[in-house]
């Protein structure tokens, strides 16, 4: 768990680098981060300028988190869960952004101890400038996202651009492969929600079946049938099964 808060923290660092250098109060560190953006005759950006650049990469970061991780594979197969369940507020929502969060940093750690190897350490070395650790830390988790990204869905994208046939993986441009991944994502989190939701409806048809049959057809057969789906999701060991196989199945 510290190895995957600090791989987080060190994440975090990359996408604003700006940032992290601000907290040491230092401006010519910033000067010297941000001397590829700097104005006319190469004269660094002023610090108000510097920090609007800063708080501006904080505004994405979400996104980023949201879009280039397996963050949004996750919650949607949850709250589809929660759902099938028959479950309104039960796992609440910042329970399951919780849960997803910390099983997609677990998700993502390899990918980030990359990241911080060949990014973030020569970066705090002063080995590489902050252009170089930012390409760097983009070419991990395209790799990452390439892998779970269908073919199809990245043909679709490339043929509404209009690109032309990529040579190989790598040679994918970020504004293509973002939009196939979250489609692949999307579709992924409801092929899993569908297998979920085929014993919960399984239970329900069977309690509306019995209830039709007795007559009870003033009762409502989600108040009945919720215990039982509860009961059949513990007895299988539900949530160790759930997340045992999202992690799995990023491979």
């Amino acid at each position: 768990m510290k190895r995957l808060v600090a791989t987080a923290a060190a994440l975090a660092a990359l996408l604003t680098p700006v940032a992290a250098q601000a907290q040491n109060a230092v401006p010519g560190a910033l000067d010297r981060a941000l001397g590829s953006l700097g104005g006319a005759g190469g004269e660094p950006l002023s610090l108000s300028l510097q920090l609007l650049l800063v708080m501006g990469l904080l505004t994405i970061l979400p996104a980023l988190i949201l879009m280039m991780t397996s963050f949004t594979r996750i919650i949607v197969v949850l709250a589809i869960l929660r759902q099938a369940l028959g479950l309104q507020q039960s796992p609440p929502n910042q329970v399951l952004i919780g849960l997803s969060l910390f099983l997609s940093l677990f998700v993502m750690a390899p990918t980030l101890e990359r990241v911080n190897d060949t990014a973030i350490a020569p970066y705090s070395a002063g080995q590489i400038d902050a252009e170089q650790a930012i390409s760097a830390a983009g070419d991990q988790f395209h790799a990452f996202m390439i892998r779970q990204t269908r073919e199809h869905d990245l043909a679709m994208f490339a043929e509404i651009a209009d690109a032309p046939a990529f040579t190989s993986a790598k040679a994918v441009p970020f504004s293509i492969l973002l939009p196939a991944f979250v489609t692949s994502e999307l579709k992924t989190a409801f092929q899993i929600g569908f297998m979920l939701f085929l014993p919960f409806l399984v239970i329900d048809l069977v309690v509306a079946s019995v209830l039709m049959s007795l007559g009870m057809m003033m009762m409502s057969p989600m108040i009945v049938s919720l215990p039982f789906k509860l009961l059949l999701f513990v007895l299988v060991d539900g949530w160790a099964l759930l997340m045992g196989s999202l992690a799995a199945s990023f491979g």
